[in-house]
């Protein structure tokens, strides 16, 4: 790559990165997922999980701002080392998900209550390879499960999220088998703490954040976790 392009790359994350914002979409719903009827048994130390859910500008902001979580980083799950890179995955044509890959201390915040945090104000579990104003298989719903322990919480609050009867539409997330996590480029990482102002942050990703202030009070910090 020139230097002329590595430099244009922040410029075109900027304009193209994840779908602008259209007014003839309506705004994301938020649902107040129920809480997980078995709790995550995690130990002391801190654990790391990976969440696909759209955008991961919005995913990443979320849990940045999540007590008890230490790291979000934006990157790409699911394909191999050679495509794991924007302008690829953008196309649809890699086996990759735009993905968060969290780092959080189990004795603050649990998987279970992670979850349950994702599926009220991060993504909408019955759209399929899609969020919000979002389309591709590079945008779908997928959780990532690190431990054993968090595979079978996630099985089992998947379970819990059908038979609650609290969508009307069939939930699709999947659970993928854990693979090589990549980062995104730099430009990507703490993208909404460093553009508050992009017309996308604004129009989809910072009403998450207020829906997750008010929500779960409890869980919300103000101050951004940045990498």
């Amino acid at each position: 790559m020139s230097r002329a392009n590595h430099l244009l790359l922040p410029l075109l994350a900027l304009l193209a990165a994840c779908q602008q914002p259209a007014s003839a979409i309506a705004s994301e719903t938020v649902v107040r997922a129920p809480a997980a009827e078995r709790k995550a048994s995690e130990g002391s130390e801190l654990q790391t999980a990976i969440f696909a859910g759209g955008c991961f500008w919005g995913v990443e902001g979320v849990f940045s701002h999540v007590q008890g979580v230490t790291s979000a980083v934006s990157g790409y799950h699911g394909g191999g080392r050679r495509d794991a890179e924007y302008e690829a995955v953008s196309s649809g044509q890699t086996a990759h998900a735009e993905a968060v890959r969290v780092t959080y201390d189990p004795a603050r915040i649990r998987y279970d209550e992670l979850l349950r945090i994702f599926f009220s104000v991060v993504a909408d579990p019955t759209q399929f390879n899609r969020q919000g104003p979002d389309y591709g298989t590079q945008y779908r719903s997928a959780l990532v499960p690190v431990t054993e322990e968090q595979r079978r919480v996630a099985m089992a609050y998947l379970a819990q999220l059908k038979a609650s009867g609290q969508w009307k539409r069939p939930i699709v997330t999947r659970i993928e088998k854990v693979r090589v996590f990549y980062p995104a480029e730099k430009y990507h990482q703490d993208f909404m703490a460093k553009n508050p102002d992009h017309p996308y942050i604004r129009r989809w990703d910072a009403p998450k954040v207020a829906a997750l202030g008010k929500l779960y009070p409890n869980y919300f910090k103000r101050g951004f976790t940045l990498d």
